[in-house]
């Protein structure tokens, strides 16, 4: 079995479905999600340990006069997010079948059409191929927002059209500028292969303004802080599954670029720009953290709450060391795991408090509500990172490998940790405890949200038991990504100043 099959099934099932009669077309849509997700595991059964390179490989020539190769793979970067990516559309596509859509067909097929666009974008191991998944991955969204948004969907979906675009636009003329400057600097026929364009290094100074334009693009798709400015009203506008799945591992694709792409084609300039990219994570975390625990609205909560866990992932990145990308790694799956329960919550929660998200008009639901509180709990003590939590070891790696590259910043990081303590918390007791919200009417979770929670609360549980399932597959390929990296800070001396120069021409 191919990766293209895996690929391009949910976009088939989605045509097949927009056939059948409405009701049938969510049923059909869940279920193709399902068959998916069992050839997702089937990979991650049939996946080597202790296996550094790409296993499952499908190349073949695409575009010969560009050398652009329809080139797939699996590793240790992205076999656990392809499974992530399968199981959050099959519950967001579950949550989705259990309750009536306008014009079902057209939802569907762009949700479809989105998942073939994420895992492409996971398995794609051609520069021209990722970016062509990658500027994909926006249109469903466009729609999914425009079309079955809520609240100032216009402004919403203008904000994220102009924010991506500018980000596409320019990692496009930064993976052409790749390929071409280096075919000119070593005198090769013209690649956009990753594992070839790793053994053509760039001059210092390509590598610079290359790095930043990819940086750009990540740091919008995530989003971080400067960057930020459509989330907002992105997240508040898109529908419930629809935003699940956009924070739960779209915005994963970015930061999983910088691992795929970023650290191994440009060792020079991720060590170079190291403390800039710390800085953003920094900031993010902070601003994120701050608004999370004074947010009125328990989406923006959520929201907030991912980037703020977006911008740890991005300190284990650019911690540079190996601790820190597993712990990035691991905290990408673990952030994914409880991001999209959190957005069901609060679906869930605001069906009980008259169709409003405001955490003032919630309240006193626990008691009336057992179970929902009970996987309520279990998802925001992990949303904290609780001792004994999966989260809790993905963010001691993270931090771990901060601490070693730049402990002045792995010292304020701690301030997030205190921070999403704070706010986890203040979002579970204010929506389930306290008096009772005045349009609250409270009965406990039915079908259509248990059918989409109880999965995720069950990895969630099985990660917390055995974290140790996702890092032995990481270990040997973060280690052969990080190599040339180290290698360049090794032969860095101390400042920012003074660089020893890669074998370039």
């Amino acid at each position: 079995m191919t990766l293209s099959i895996l690929i391009w099934l949910p976009l088939a099932i989605s045509l097949a479905a927009s056939q059948l009669p409405r009701r049938a077309v969510g049923w059909l849509a869940a279920a193709g999600s399902l068959i998916t997700l069992g050839i997702a595991i089937s990979f991650l059964a049939r996946f080597r340990l202790g296996h550094a390179g790409l296993q499952f490989v499908t190349d073949k020539l695409w575009i010969s006069a560009l050398g652009i190769h329809y080139k797939l793979g699996i590793d240790g970067l992205n076999v656990a997010l392809l499974v992530l990516t399968a199981v959050l559309f099959s519950a967001s596509l579950i949550f989705s079948a259990l309750r009536e859509w306008d014009r079902p067909r057209l939802f569907y097929f762009h949700f479809g059409l989105a998942q073939s666009a994420v895992l492409g974008a996971f398995c794609a191991q051609d520069l021209a191929l990722f970016v062509a998944f990658f500027d994909l991955m926006l249109i469903p969204f466009y729609f999914l927002t425009g079309m079955w948004g809520t609240g100032e969907r216009v402004r919403a979906t203008t904000k994220l059209v102009v924010y991506t675009l500018v980000g596409s636009f320019l990692m496009l003329a930064a993976a052409i500028a790749t390929g071409v400057l280096a075919s000119d600097q070593h005198g090769t026929p013209l690649t956009f292969v990753i594992s070839s364009l790793r053994g053509l290094p760039l001059s210092h100074a390509s590598q610079e303004w290359i790095f930043l334009c990819f940086a750009v693009a990540f740091v919008v798709k995530m989003p971080l802080v400067p960057l930020h400015g459509w989330v907002a009203d992105g997240y508040k506008s898109m529908p419930i599954p629809a935003v699940a799945v956009f924070s739960g591992v779209v915005a994963k694709v970015a930061a999983y670029g910088f691992l795929r792409i970023v650290l191994p084609l440009f060792p020079y300039a991720s060590v170079h720009f190291q403390t800039l990219m710390l800085l953003v994570a920094l900031v993010s975390i902070l601003w994120a953290t701050a608004l999370a625990f004074t947010s009125p609205d328990a989406r923006l909560v959520v929201t907030y709450s991912s980037v703020a866990q977006l911008g740890f992932i991005t300190l284990g990145i650019f911690s540079l060391r190996p601790e820190g990308g597993q712990g990035a790694l691991l905290q990408m799956v673990n952030h994914g795991l409880v991001t999209a329960p959190l957005f069901f919550i609060v679906a869930a929660l605001a069906a009980r408090a008259g169709g409003s998200e405001k955490l003032r008009e919630m309240g006193g639901i626990a008691f009336r509500a057992p179970v929902l509180a009970s996987l309520f709990l279990i998802v925001a003590l992990a949303t904290l990172a609780m001792p004994g939590s999966s989260n809790f070891v993905g963010e001691f790696l993270i931090l771990l490998g901060v601490f070693k590259a730049k402990l002045a910043i792995a010292a304020i990081a701690f301030l997030g940790v205190i921070g999403a303590a704070v706010y986890a918390l203040r979002l579970f007791i204010r929506s389930m405890h306290n008096r009772v919200g005045p349009g609250v009417h409270s009965q406990d979770i039915g079908l259509a949200d248990l059918a989409a929670l109880v999965p995720l609360v069950g990895v969630i549980l099985v990660l917390a038991l055995y974290p140790q399932f996702g890092l032995r597959r990481s270990e040997p390929t973060v280690k052969a990504t990080l190599a040339q990296v180290q290698a360049q800070q090794i032969t860095t001396p101390v400042g920012f100043t003074s660089y020893a120069p890669l074998s370039t021409p």
